[in-house]
């Protein structure tokens, strides 16, 4: 008898133990505190709206990319619609930016530095703007647009070249992650699949930024950290924002934006969670978990870039599916409450964000605007 009724309890354990998982229980909340996420959200977006240029734009007397981005975040977050004043403006500027000769969103006759990058954003902005039949022709044009600025046979590039695959910020700048995945989000926006020629060779640029050897990375420097953290470029021999130069030996360290931008670049581009490259860059993530910093950067850099940082993390663990990040140490992490938090901490009183002037992210619109868009995948669940 007294066995019968251990083997019963341990049955009742084992069936209690898989309960907790995790997937979070039937009726269980996910994300943050509603008021919280709320808040922040209001008091961003009615900033973005008191600096808003007469020409419908943000910051367009330093850049047309910023637009995009604050307007993205506005819609996305449902702070404004495209029928609201503020979005009806924004949309004119872009708009506006409409070049009918080359097909592109970047301005009538923009630095060549800008036309990949300020184009995908602004894809993403009509396409969140829900007018398929106002902006169609010209979302499809500035795709096409795109696919022409990718570095492949069109260049000289083969398969074997790092330059293969990758976006630059125009058709004659060295690509980067950077861009390539910004590149890759603008054609999953426009309903672009992953079957498409142009994200499989996306993803062998990708493949390269990792540091991960096999089968998908064969560049020397990829083994000797081997940790599944993804750098700046494989061009040009591997560069990485870590360090101006590889550690002795030629490592080159990986960091928080860029492994959240590639393994959601993988995901985007048809790489399931199970694949080793994706497993293996998740462990990165694991043992680098923070919304304080951008993870794995030195302390002297470890607040460049945060706000990209940060709709970056959100949107590759929204795109991996979880609701929760399990650390290293075993601590279990509701990123979208975590973020949100940091997000409402560092949020001024005029609501806008502001950041160290690494990577334009001084410029108070553009961070607020990276805020809204990392919000938009934070929403309380």
């Amino acid at each position: 008898m007294n066995r019968i009724v251990v083997a019963l309890c341990c049955v009742a354990l084992a069936i209690l133990a898989s309960n907790f998982s995790l997937a979070p229980a039937q009726g269980t909340k996910v994300g943050p505190d509603k008021k919280t996420w709320d808040d922040v959200a209001q008091k961003a977006a009615k900033f973005l709206q008191s600096t808003q240029d007469k020409n419908g734009g943000w910051s367009t007397d330093k850049t047309p990319g910023v637009t995009g981005i604050a307007l993205t975040g506005l819609l996305k977050s449902g702070q404004a619609t495209a029928q609201d004043p503020v979005g009806q403006k924004a949309l004119r500027y872009i708009e506006s930016l409409v070049n009918p000769e080359h097909k592109h969103i970047a301005g009538r006759d923009p630095k060549v530095q800008l036309q990949n990058y300020v184009t995908s954003i602004n894809v993403m902005a009509l396409v969140e703007a829900k007018q398929d039949d106002k902006y169609k022709a010209v979302i499809g044009d500035a795709v096409a647009f795109l696919k022409k600025l990718q570095w492949d046979e069109g260049e000289g590039k083969s398969p074997q070249d790092d330059f293969f695959g990758g976006a630059g910020y125009d058709s004659k700048s060295r690509p980067d992650l950077s861009n390539t995945q910004t590149f890759i989000d603008a054609l999953k926006a426009a309903g672009i699949g992953s079957d498409d020629p142009h994200m499989k060779k996306a993803l062998v640029f990708v493949n390269r930024c990792q540091n991960l050897k096999g089968e998908h990375n064969n560049r020397p420097w990829a083994k000797l950290i081997n940790d599944g953290s993804f750098i700046y470029t494989a061009a040009s021999g591997g560069v990485t924002k870590v360090v101006d130069q590889p550690l002795d030996g030629g490592a080159r360290p990986g960091y928080g934006s860029m492994t959240y931008a590639g393994v959601k670049s993988m995901i985007y581009c048809g790489v399931t969670k199970n694949d080793v490259r994706v497993k293996k860059a998740y462990e990165w993530i694991q043992a680098n978990y923070s919304v304080e910093k951008n993870a794995g950067m030195p302390p002297t850099r470890e607040l460049w870039g945060l706000y990209y940082y940060y709709n970056t993390m959100a949107k590759c663990l929204d795109a991996l599916g979880e609701d929760y990040v399990v650390d290293s140490k075993g601590v279990k992490h509701d990123w979208r409450k975590d973020i949100t938090e940091a997000l409402a901490k560092r949020q001024r009183a005029d609501g806008s964000f502001h950041n160290v002037p690494n990577w334009m992210e001084a410029d108070e619109n553009l961070v607020t605007g990276y805020a809204l868009m990392a919000l938009s995948y934070c929403k309380p669940r």
